[in-house]
């Protein structure tokens, strides 16, 4: 069964740092591209950034370009988000999900192309 579960979020200050981690079960990991997404609170989900199978490429909403890093361990089977810089605006539950079996770039950003989700981690950004 694919299985993906975030762990590392919580609260911290306003221009704090946070590190989420998406470990996946059930797949090769390796060959599938993956993807971040946040929820707010009477929000839509949003596009927060994707990687590529390999980690060759990332794509970042601009929202959060400069201030957020996504890499990967394929020896980890292990997906992670690097927040810095974070603001209160950032505070939402924070969502890994895989790409399904049609990517393409131009795709990262909708919800649509992604076919499993974690259940999320709460990230409150506050003083």
């Amino acid at each position: 069964e694919v299985q993906l579960v975030e762990s590392g979020g919580g609260l911290v200050q306003p221009g704090g740092s946070l590190r989420l981690s998406c470990a996946a079960f059930g797949f090769t990991f390796s060959s599938s591209a993956m993807g971040w997404f946040r929820q707010a609170p009477g929000k839509e989900r949003e596009f927060v950034g994707g990687i590529s199978w390999s980690g060759a490429f990332t794509y970042y909403a601009d929202s959060v370009k400069g201030r957020f890093t996504i890499s990967r361990d394929n020896d980890k089977n292990t997906q992670y988000l690097q927040m810095n810089s974070l603001k209160p605006e950032d505070t939402a539950v924070y969502y890994c999900a895989r790409r399904n079996g049609r990517p393409s770039y131009s795709s990262f950003h909708r919800r649509d192309a992604y076919d499993y989700w974690g259940q999320g981690t709460q990230v409150t950004v506050s003083s």
